[in-house]
């Protein structure tokens, strides 16, 4: 009802009615097969240089990475990590089932505590849903088992990214998001915001002086989880060969 208030009002202030068939059918073909705009060459590199770029990046954001062979070796990571920051062994953790399934015993002295970001916080524990190579961001979707308040609040962040979720461009991310979030009521539904985040919170609006932490967390170290399976390593050329300029596909490379 509101829906039709609006668009109702929208056309009487066009003075006009509904489309004709034929333009609401080439609207909805657009739609559904729009074109793409230019992504990157940089992007468009063999799978484990995009993996080594994601990594550049957040180094050059001031943020660390640390890569691990699985699961299991999140614990020592995080202990090791948090002795090396001289912090204590204390954590707000996500609710993630990714995170509350590992196995903590080996490292019984950090105190995990799963719950939303409070004021105090020192360390939080999240889980990324995706990061792109391009610029080294990670991608968080509101959801209950990713709260937003733990990238915000804490001085130290560390989170959990899955090698398998780093994708190449922006474009790629927005596909896979899509991808996962269909359902057979409304054929797609975004999450109620997405948050970016490229390296540590920072600013330099005093003097042009750079101040780390001005906004949220001023460490940023990311667990980078090895889970993809051994592969023929593609050429430059057949990575950017894979860019095709089709409806629906990323395009050409293009700087």
């Amino acid at each position: 009802m509101s829906k039709d208030a609006i668009l109702g009002a929208i056309r009487r202030g066009l003075r006009r009615g509904a489309l004709p068939e034929d333009q609401q059918a080439m609207l909805h073909q657009r739609l559904a097969q729009h074109p793409r705009h230019l992504i990157p060459a940089r992007s468009r590199v063999p799978r484990a240089e995009q993996v080594a770029l994601f990594i550049r990046n957040v180094e050059k954001e001031f943020g660390t990475v640390e890569r691990l062979p699985d699961l299991a070796a999140v614990p020592a990571a995080v202990a090791d990590y948090l002795a090396a920051q001289n912090m204590p062994s204390r954590l707000v953790m996500a609710p993630h089932p990714e995170l509350e399934g590992i196995d903590w015993s080996s490292r019984p002295l950090i105190e995990r505590e799963v719950r939303r970001a409070q004021e105090g916080d020192l360390v939080s524990l999240q889980h990324a849903w995706a990061a792109v190579a391009e610029t080294g961001t990670l991608f968080f979707p509101s959801e209950p088992a990713r709260p937003a308040t733990l990238n915000l609040l804490p001085e130290t962040e560390i989170v959990l990214l899955r090698v398998s979720r780093i994708v190449g461009a922006y474009e790629e991310a927005w596909d896979r998001l899509r991808a996962e979030r269909s359902d057979p009521m409304t054929g797609g539904f975004m999450p109620r915001n997405l948050m970016l985040v490229t390296g540590p919170s920072r600013s330099a609006d005093i003097e042009q002086t750079l101040e780390l932490g001005a906004h949220g967390p001023r460490r940023l170290h990311v667990l980078l989880v090895e889970d993809e399976p051994a592969h023929r390593d593609t050429t430059r050329a057949e990575a950017r060969a894979e860019a095709v300029a089709q409806p629906g596909e990323p395009a050409t490379p293009g700087d």
